[in-house]
């Protein structure tokens, strides 16, 4: 495994493994167990997946000593507020099974993230969380969580594949000492990204996936990347991507795919922040 270091010092795997759409507790158990047995230690959940029990039950039968293994979660848009997040943050720890949380993230930069910082800021003092951060915040946002607090998110997880590659947020993260994690490493499967022409030539050099390049190409950046899978040969391709390196060529060609924007998801439409702050996880 390749690592990152935290702007608290704190280590964490520059791969890890995500359980985002895979609310079957079963289903998911097993690909996180799966996960574990390949080699992942950072396993990505959140209170919104609906899936943390199945997690838990994992790393508990895993045998696995708990500090071997980095666990994030994520604190949903409802519990957004002091006490809220207090709540919330017990609530997750009680479904995973776990004493602490090595990564706390605020999962949407919507309702009151203010009064969840300082509740997080406290609980990370009291030992209860290695490191605390955020998700999908832009970075106005950032800037302004930042200036007005008193711990610097120690993660920004935003959406991050060759298609959108954060090219003026990242400059900025590496300024205020935050680190990238990217969701969707995969672009969610959209426009073609697995057959895509530049990708498939890169492979093809290396004898690799173009999933593989990809992930290549987020560690080589320094961007955590958690692909996810319910396919035990893909959980495993995905793992295999520490016997080669991109070069200047392949690097200067996956540069050139950035499109600058999502296509996924825009935190910019209303609509968008009002599904979000009408989706109950309790």
């Amino acid at each position: 495994m390749e690592f990152v270091t935290l702007n608290n010092g704190v280590e964490m795997p520059k791969l890890g493994f995500g359980v985002f759409q895979v609310p079957d507790a079963a289903a998911c158990e097993r690909a996180v167990s799966k996960a574990l047995e390949v080699g992942y230690r950072l396993i990505d959940t959140a209170a919104a997946y609906m899936n943390e029990e199945a997690v838990g039950a994992a790393l508990a039968k895993s045998g696995i000593a708990r500090e071997d293994v980095f666990v994030t979660t994520k604190l949903w848009v409802q519990d957004a507020g002091y006490e809220g997040a207090k709540r919330a943050f017990q609530t997750s720890l009680d479904k995973l099974g776990l004493d602490y949380l090595d990564l706390y993230l605020i999962h949407q930069p919507f309702g009151d993230y203010y009064g969840a910082w300082h509740a997080m800021e406290e609980l990370c003092e009291e030992g209860r969380i290695r490191a605390i951060g955020v998700s999908n915040f832009e970075p106005a946002r950032l800037v302004d969580l930042v200036m007005n607090n008193k711990v610097v998110p120690a993660v920004n997880q935003v959406e991050h594949h060759p298609f959108f590659q954060q090219a003026a947020a990242k400059p900025l993260m590496a300024e205020l000492g935050v680190q990238p994690e990217g969701w969707g490493p995969f672009a969610e499967g959209s426009q073609g990204i697995f057959a895509n022409e530049t990708l498939a030539n890169v492979a093809a050099k290396h004898g690799k996936t173009v999933a593989q390049v990809i992930l290549r190409w987020h560690m080589q950046d320094d961007v955590v990347a958690i692909p996810k899978s319910v396919h035990a040969e893909r959980i495993e391709e995905n793992f295999d991507v520490f016997d080669f390196e991109l070069d200047a060529e392949d690097l200067a060609a996956i540069a050139a795919l950035d499109q600058g924007k999502s296509s996924i998801v825009d935190h910019h439409d209303p609509a968008f922040a009002k599904m979000l702050n009408e989706l109950k996880v309790h």
